[in-house]
């Protein structure tokens, strides 16, 4: 890249902060930091408007070198392998970088300290809808629980009949289903806060935070306060907000989120409840959920929207995940049956407090996808005497308000992974009377070995839990695959097993 004057540059970079799908980007020169699936829309986006592109990402297996050559065939140049994110290219005037990237990142530190716009893929997706193709967002971020939350949302939407799509960080990159034939009236969007840090201009119709606790913390730990720089993040959601801001009651964070956030005039506070909603809230009476936001005569009355028997699988945490979602769609102005209706048509994935295996009195629980201490305590809710199966990658986060809240009901504890050590002595300090056992095997047969010292520790009528509160990626290649090995030893299992 060179040939422009530095004015030149400086006019691209300055012009870059209200450019929208309009904006003349033949002349600019983005880098795609990292070809995963948003770096591929995003890199697919902006060469079909002209720009000229530069990827870069140090991995090289086979499936970075067939994107990266079917980008090279639209235009692109590609530098793949070790080394490539090491410096920025020379004359760049944008950066979009996939999730994950973090400010210190000698390629993206480049970039922020010379003021090249930084974006991830939801940012570059927003301008690109404007001004004549805006669809309607209703985004769903927060500890746990936004994957659930943005798929039931969805199925809401559906089942009022309208065409609607779950995108974002759920695993299909925005601008993908932009460049489908379907004329889309509605998008639910989980974000991360990842993709909120590097987004500065959405202006969302509704947005919800589902709750705020500890996870993450390695990516922000150049950060004086990680936690709240975290938090900080995530509250970005409800910026320039135009309908209804949703939180969760129970959760006083999420609430200061909404009372801080500049939305647009006339956006509204609406909270989700366990409990009896007050006005303005979505909650629970007599075992069915029910809106007192969206009603007229919200002071005095609400409308009755689903029964809990149609939020599946049952669990408090989910419960409050159908909440969400039937307060982010009631503001869209789904008909209240379409929330039965798409909650029930809802199959989630598995590896979500799947019950995977019953014998001999014991029951066998996966919930791989707990990777963190917060989703662990959700499942726990659920469940009176526990041996719990849990370690991994804890990501800077700490076990002892985990401990605390559950030792009373835990039989026992099997402990695996890199982490390991640090959540058993956590378990020695605060739950002492807890017995322990400490697996140091890396392999994935590690697994099979910790189910079965499970079922040594179990009593007739217990629940093992595999909840590990960690990522996996220590030991797995993901959650699934941690949860289908956990599922296949659990089935060998006959019964409490007595050495």
């Amino acid at each position: 890249m060179g040939g422009r004057t530095v004015n030149d540059r400086n006019d691209v970079r300055q012009q870059l902060a209200g450019a929208d799908r309009t904006f003349d980007w033949t002349r600019v020169r983005a880098v795609i930091a990292g070809l995963g699936t948003s770096g591929y829309a995003s890199a697919d986006a902006l060469l079909e408007l002209g720009a000229q592109v530069t990827v870069v990402d140090d991995a090289i297996d086979e499936g970075h070198r067939d994107k990266g050559g079917l980008l090279e065939v639209l235009g692109a140049t590609v530098h793949l392998g070790p080394g490539s994110t090491e410096s920025l290219p020379q004359d760049t005037d944008l950066v979009i970088v996939s999730p994950g990237w973090r400010p210190l990142q000698p390629l993206v530190a480049e970039a922020l300290a010379t003021g090249i716009p930084v974006w991830g893929e939801p940012e570059l997706a927003w301008r690109l809808m404007h001004p004549d193709h805006v669809i309607p967002w209703l985004a769903v971020t927060g500890t746990n629980g936004k994957t659930t939350t943005t798929q039931m949302t969805e199925a809401i939407l559906k089942a009022d009949g309208l065409r609607a799509a779950a995108v974002g960080n759920i695993g299909r990159p925005i601008l993908e289903a932009m460049a489908d034939e379907v004329d889309y009236q509605v998008f639910a969007v989980e974000l991360s806060s990842f993709q909120l840090h590097w987004s500065s201009s959405l202006s969302l119709h509704s947005a919800a935070v589902l709750n705020l606790h500890q996870d993450h913390l390695e990516w922000y730990a150049d950060h004086p306060d990680p936690f709240a720089a975290y938090g900080a993040d995530k509250a970005k959601i409800f910026h320039r907000v135009q309908h209804s801001c949703v939180y969760n009651v129970a959760d006083p964070a999420t609430e200061r989120m909404v009372e801080q956030a500049d939305v647009v005039e006339g956006a509204r506070a609406i909270g989700f409840t366990l409990g009896t909603p007050g006005p303005s809230m979505v909650g629970v009476v007599d075992d069915r959920i029910v809106d007192r936001a969206f009603l007229e005569q919200r002071q005095s009355s609400a409308i009755e929207l689903a029964k809990l028997s149609d939020v599946h699988p049952f669990a408090p945490h989910n419960v409050e995940n159908a909440l969400a979602a039937a307060a982010l769609t009631r503001s869209f102005g789904v008909h209240p049956r379409a929330v039965a209706q798409g909650l029930r048509d809802l199959h989630l994935g598995g590896h979500r407090i799947e019950t995977v295996h019953q014998a001999g009195g014991l029951t066998w629980v996966d919930d791989s996808k707990a990777t963190n201490p917060h989703a662990a305590n959700s499942s726990m809710r659920a469940y009176d005497h526990i041996v719990w199966i849990s370690g991994g990658q804890a990501k800077g986060t700490d076990f002892d308000h985990l401990v605390t809240t559950h030792r009373d009901k835990l039989r026992g504890a099997v402990v695996i992974g890199i982490d390991r050590k640090m959540i058993a002595e956590t378990l020695a300090r605060l739950a002492p009377q807890v017995p322990v056992v400490v697996l140091d095997s890396t392999d994935r047969s590690v697994m099979a070995e910790a189910v079965h010292r499970a079922a040594e520790m179990a009593q007739e009528g217990d629940t093992v839990l595999m909840a590990p509160g960690c990522a996996s990626l220590d030991i797995w290649p993901g959650y699934a695959a941690r949860g289908d090995d956990f599922a296949k030893a659990a089935r060998t299992i006959d019964g409490p097993v007595r050495r």
